[in-house]
Parts: C-alpha cells; structure tokens; sequence
C-alpha cells in the first residue's frame, strides 16, 4: 500500500482505520505513515493524524520512537488542529516519558486557559495533565481550578471531560 497515495484518494474513517491497521503491520509502514503526518502538505498531514492516531492507540510501542516528534509538534502553530488533536490524543493514553513530561505540561495547560482552542484538544489536555497528576500531585489544583473556572463557557467535551477529572481528582484527595 501506498499510505500517501491512499491518505490522498479518500478521507473516511473506515479508509483511516484500514491504513492505521496497515501502518501497525511493521515499523516501516509506521514510519511511512509518520512521514505524511510529518508533511508540510496540510491535507496530507491532517488525514494522516486520524491513522496515526489510531495506530498508536493499537500498538503504542510504534510511536515510541516518534514521542519527540509528538511532543514537539502540540507547541506548533503552523499544523493543522488535527495534528495537534491527535498528537495530544495519542499522548493521553501512553506513558510519556520523564523528559518530555514538563514541555507536554506546558501545553497542555496552554490549551486549557486559551478559550480558541478546540474542546477535543482541551479534552485530550485534560486527561493528559490528570494522568501526569498521578507523577505530580502538586498540578492537581491548577487543573481543578482551570476545570472549575472554565466549565461554564466550555464545550460539551470540554464540560464531560471535566465533570469526569474532577470526580476523580476529587476521589484521590
């Protein structure tokens, strides 16, 4: 298969999951499909996220290589949202490791507090920042209170993340 060339010719999301499950075949397909996700092409790269996304969530130990990559690309502001959304996405449900975990922290506190950032970006961010605040119970208030002071003028995924962190949060106290 051709990830490019397939990414390119349809954008659905059974077509997003047949070149996710193609990618998780080998480190190769996976790199290939991280090469359109890496592109500068704005389609190519927003069509791509959905199927890395996907792939990583299937086989995190494929993004281990690409978690710099990940990382640098949530502080970016010349991608598409896509990318940005997967990227943070794919970082929620993997454990990012130590040296990253201060710059993920960073942003994604970043796109809690700037109301233009999209709900599912924000809601990535949030169960990201919760599961680093297992490692750093000293962020637990900021994002309580971030939660707490935003809910109002959120999205509904803003707000049902939100109602779901803050009950855990709470739990843990």
């Amino acid at each position: 298969m051709n990830i490019k060339k397939e990414l390119l010719r349809e954008h659905s999301k059974r077509q997003a999951n047949r070149i996710a499950r193609y990618a998780c075949r080998s480190n190769s397909n996976f790199k290939e499909l991280i090469q359109c996700y890496s592109s500068h092409d704005y389609v190519l790269a927003q069509r791509a996220a959905w199927s890395v996304s996907i792939a990583g969530r299937m086989n995190p130990k494929l993004v281990a290589p690409h978690i710099k990559y990940l990382v640098d690309v949530i502080s970016r502001k010349d991608v598409h949202n896509a990318v940005i959304r997967n990227s943070v996405r794919i970082l929620e449900a993997i454990n990012i490791p130590k040296k990253y975990q201060g710059k993920v922290m960073q942003a994604c506190f970043g796109f809690l507090e700037n109301y233009s950032v999209p709900g599912a970006i924000k809601a990535y961010s949030m169960t990201t920042l919760y599961n680093l605040s297992k490692k750093y119970p000293e962020i637990k208030g900021e994002l309580k209170s971030i939660i707490e002071d935003r809910r109002e003028q959120e999205t509904p995924a803003f707000k049902s993340r939100g109602r779901k962190i803050l009950f855990d949060l709470n739990q843990r106290e």
